[in-house]
């Protein structure tokens, strides 16, 4: 439908982006990787401060899930590279200063952010604290909005990343928390059985000690 957000399991719309590290398309850049593409409101403001240093300190374990990062907000490259430099000489963690790596995008004229529905009246005309996690093959596979006032949870999407490059190799799913679950500990979900044969096999699956049930429709095992 013209004008439509993307969704959960569509491509991620091409779309050619100016960045702090020149001229990219998306999502042929990252092709082969997994990668998160999230909007700050602005920059040189407080919470979007504590978010990309927080993503830039978590960027190796980012870059080990085979996962890169992209910013954006609808400022100027000129401002989100000003905005880098204050980050890197006056924010230091442990004693050492923080030096974003990953590359940023310029959306000053709202076109990006028009297209991935970033902006929402409501709010102001400043793009909302979304996040796009994408896959190796350009599908996108969460998106996450959150007011202006509400910063992120950074650890949460390396955790969503994990979750889903476990649940892509082994056809599970996974519970709450995971791998903190109360019930279930660090154990992942079986699917439910999808037929007579399949409840009946849970069974012997189960004495086999290839997997715990609750019952034949709740499932759970270790990866």
């Amino acid at each position: 439908m013209p004008g439509s957000i993307p969704l959960i399991g569509e491509r991620f719309p091409e779309i050619e982006v100016n960045t702090t590290q020149g001229k990219l398309r998306l999502p042929d850049h990252f092709d082969g990787k997994w990668f998160v593409l999230f909007s700050h409101p602005a920059d040189f403001t407080p919470v979007c401060t504590t978010e990309f240093v927080a993503f830039q300190l978590r960027y190796d374990e980012f870059r080990k899930l085979n996962t890169e990062l992209i910013g954006l907000s609808i400022d100027q490259v000129f401002s989100h590279m000003k905005w880098i430099e204050w980050i890197k000489e006056n924010i230091k963690v442990e004693g050492k200063p923080v030096e974003i790596e990953f590359p940023v995008i310029a959306d000053d004229l709202g076109n990006v952010s028009a297209k991935l529905g970033l902006i929402h009246e409501s709010k102001g005309t400043n793009t909302v604290r979304a996040v796009f996690i994408v896959d190796p093959k350009g599908v996108i596979r969460a998106i996450l909005y959150y007011p202006q006032e509400l910063g992120r949870n950074v650890d949460e999407i390396l955790r969503m990343i994990k979750g889903f490059q476990v649940s892509d190799e082994n056809g599970v799913a996974m519970p709450h928390n995971w791998p903190n679950n109360e019930i279930v500990n660090d154990h992942v979900i079986v699917p439910p059985a999808a037929s007579v044969e399949e409840k009946e096999q849970r069974k012997k699956q189960e004495e086999r000690g290839e997997m715990e049930c609750f019952d034949w429709w709740l499932c759970h095992k270790k990866i």
